[in-house]
């Protein structure tokens, strides 16, 4: 099939197009992560959030920084600290002298791509603050809801090797979040790119300077969204999914296996996928690319299975090999 010329090309393949190029534009800042960008864009066609895990200093806040740059989106860091108040990101009301009334002071979780920079470094009763946002998009502060922008989206970061000081995300909120994406060490081969372009003046605090610029915004990504909602789902495609989320629940290795809510993020990002590649319908390869990403923190090890070496990456290949493909 031919690809579309600029005169018979659809508001589809436009948006399409357009999140294809964040790719290049980010990578003139970030090197070798592209799992992680396409991770970044398909939550934002399911409105969803993303958890970002890895170790420090692989690029994890630079990728956000330069995706809101890309997009034309506004963008707000928060460092998640122990002494973080959960006023301190969703805004609280203060007092006017000249006035005697008390207003609203938005806090930073008024923007379109918010990140939650080591989320786990924050107690319970400030990460809660966010389950609000993140599930209804809105903010009640004093009995009175306050929509946020859209789009809107929660990129959060956490270091999966340091847990001394560190409060882990509860299962609840954990599934607030439509996909955790583990960002590796880079090869051998863009570690070299990465100090190439240090030894060249690359600053990462500058990313107009690398030339970094916008390539989509919101009417882009509206357009994407309306086009994916569009994607078809066989009745095939659907029992798919479902037979791969109730085999997690009668995994021995598990305690914990994946919610119906579960169910509709992985239906959601494979439709998003099938879309990016191309297509307006689903298949079941669509379903299995997605499902390490989109299911991989709705799971819950026990511990006998922990302690021999199972992760939740390898209880959901052994599933998916044997979870009958629908033809």
């Amino acid at each position: 099939m031919s690809a579309p010329t600029p005169e018979t090309m659809t508001s589809s393949d436009s948006a399409r197009a357009s999140l294809e190029a964040l790719r290049t534009e980010i990578g003139k800042a970030v090197v070798g992560q592209d799992p992680a960008v396409t991770g970044l864009v398909v939550a934002l066609l399911c409105k969803g959030h993303v958890l970002l895990e890895g170790v420090p200093g692989v690029a994890k806040t630079l990728l956000v920084r330069a995706l809101a740059s890309a997009l034309e989106l506004d963008t707000k860091r928060v460092q998640f600290t122990p002494d973080l108040m959960p006023s301190d990101i969703t805004g609280s009301l203060v007092y006017d002298a000249r006035t005697a009334e008390f207003s609203f002071q938005a806090g930073p979780v008024f923007t379109n791509l918010l990140l939650a920079d080591e989320i786990n470094r924050t107690p319970p009763k400030t990460q809660s603050s966010l389950l609000e946002a993140m599930e209804e998009r809105q903010v009640t502060v004093d009995g009175t809801p306050r929509p946020l922008p859209e789009p809107f989206l929660v990129a959060a970061t956490q270091n999966p090797v340091e847990y001394e000081g560190t409060y882990p995300l509860p299962e609840a909120q954990l599934d607030r979040f439509l996909l955790k994406l583990t960002v590796p060490l880079p090869s051998r081969e863009d570690e070299i790119s990465v100090l190439t372009r240090h030894a060249q003046g690359f600053d990462p605090r500058d990313l107009k300077a690398a030339g970094v610029g916008p390539v989509a915004g919101p009417a882009e990504l509206e357009a994407a969204r309306e086009a994916v909602a569009k994607v078809a789902v066989s009745a095939e495609i659907a029992g798919y999914v479902v037979d791969i989320c109730r085999a997690t629940r009668e995994s021995p290795s598990l305690t914990l296996g994946v919610s119906p809510r579960g169910a509709t993020a992985l239906l959601s990002t494979a439709r998003a996928w099938a879309w990016l590649t191309g297509r307006d319908y689903v298949t079941p390869d669509d379903v299995k690319a997605l499902a390490l990403p989109t299911l991989r923190h709705r799971i819950q090890l026990r511990p006998e299975a922990e302690m021999e070496g199972v992760t939740p990456d390898s209880v959901l290949n052994s599933i998916l090999a044997h979870v009958p493909v629908p033809r």
